[in-house]
């Protein structure tokens, strides 16, 4: 069964309404968990990238990554759970996993099934909530992963997409 259903939440993925890359966000988190993300990445056999600026390297351990120098140019993971579904995480920070997800890519039934277990998976492994906000409006997530329920929720009503 499906965590959300297409016609129920198609609204947040409007590019207009929630930009083309929305920010997706595990807060209060730590080198451990993003060890956790890259180990589940490799564990599940996603399609991945590793780049720093123009060079594409093995993956590091997430210690390494994120004790670069301050003025590193931050590195990023894409990774695909499908061929047509990427999340790019960006190493901003040890106490957040951040990454982004194009609209674009997640239009339709099938492709939202595809988010929302990857959102799923995530939030198992670091037993933490996993939410999508609009792009640059930290603080007001319109789904996420509830680790309560064990699944992707609403987090808003359509009315906030009016």
């Amino acid at each position: 069964m499906a965590d959300l259903l297409w016609d129920d939440v198609s609204f947040l993925f409007d590019q207009d309404l929630m930009g083309s890359l929305p920010d997706v966000r595990v807060s209060n988190a730590s080198v451990e968990d993003w060890q956790a993300v890259l180990d589940l990445v490799a564990e599940r056999g996603w399609a991945c990238q590793y780049s720093e600026g123009e060079s594409v390297l093995p993956v590091p351990r997430a210690e390494t990554v994120l004790s670069r120098p301050a003025d590193a140019e931050c590195p990023n993971l894409r990774v695909w759970p499908t061929v047509d579904v990427l999340a790019i995480f960006r190493f901003h920070a040890d106490d957040e996993v951040d990454f982004d997800v194009d609209l674009r890519e997640l239009q339709g039934q099938e492709r939202l099934d595809v988010f929302c277990g990857f959102l799923r998976e995530i939030g198992r492994r670091l037993g933490k909530p996993v939410l999508m906000e609009p792009e640059g409006d930290c603080g007001h997530p319109v789904l996420g992963f509830d680790v309560e329920a064990d699944r992707v929720v609403l987090l808003a009503d359509r009315r906030s997409g009016d």
